[in-house]
């Protein structure tokens, strides 16, 4: 079974298939609809071959739907028939929750996108996979976890304070969970010198691990 990975992000949109080695790159943008995201993707893997989708989206998703409509994309999302408009079973996932499954090596782990936002998932086996949404929750000072160690924290606080509070929030939320280790991903994680205890970094070509594994099992 060949499966194409699609990882949506809000600059570009990367996409890779079983057997292809080299990852294309779409372009995204804030006025993205679903219906141009299929044509594009159509055209772009027009040579390949392949028999179901995953896709990473950056939005909530339950039960394999979105449940709102992207902030940094067009909007009607929400409802849209993906499986239907790409001709192939499609299993959606929030995107830093396939690359958490990617960077996934046993026991219960928690992943930390470091990005625009703050993705946060909890990965208990290779088959269950726990989206969260903690970066909504209060931290300090009114403001939230995610308001700390996004962008925004780190334009606000500059690169210092920032690393200090992601060790703080990365160290708070495993005791937390429960969590064996955490695993730091997102484009930020790029900035981060030392560590906190029980950390380790990820690598953004694992989401497309992560959607690989996501059809692993299945006939």
């Amino acid at each position: 079974m060949n499966v194409l990975v699609i990882d949506i992000g809000g600059t570009h949109i990367k996409l890779l298939a079983t057997g292809q080695t080299e990852v294309l790159k779409i372009p995204s943008a804030p006025d993205l609809t679903p219906q141009r995201f299929v044509a594009d993707v159509f055209e772009a893997t027009k040579d390949w071959s392949y028999d179901v989708v995953s896709i990473g989206f950056p939005g909530p998703i339950a039960d394999g739907k979105l449940v709102l409509e992207p902030k940094n994309l067009g909007t009607g999302w929400v409802g849209f028939d993906l499986t239907a408009a790409l001709g192939r079973p499609v299993k959606l996932v929030n995107d830093a929750a396939m690359q958490a499954l990617g960077s996934y090596e046993g026991g219960r782990m928690l992943f930390l996108g470091l990005g625009t936002g703050l993705g946060t998932t909890l990965v208990l086996d290779s088959k269950t996979l726990v989206p969260m949404e903690a970066g909504h929750l209060p931290y300090r000072k009114g403001r939230t976890f995610e308001e700390h160690i996004g962008q925004r924290g780190l334009d606000h606080f500059g690169r210092k304070r920032w690393r200090q509070f992601v060790e703080d929030v990365a160290t708070r939320l495993r005791l937390a969970l429960v969590a064996d280790y955490v695993v730091l991903g997102g484009g930020n994680s790029r900035l981060i010198k030392e560590l906190p205890p029980e950390t380790r970094l990820g690598k953004n070509e694992n989401a497309f691990l992560g959607g690989f594994r996501l059809w692993e099992g299945c006939t």
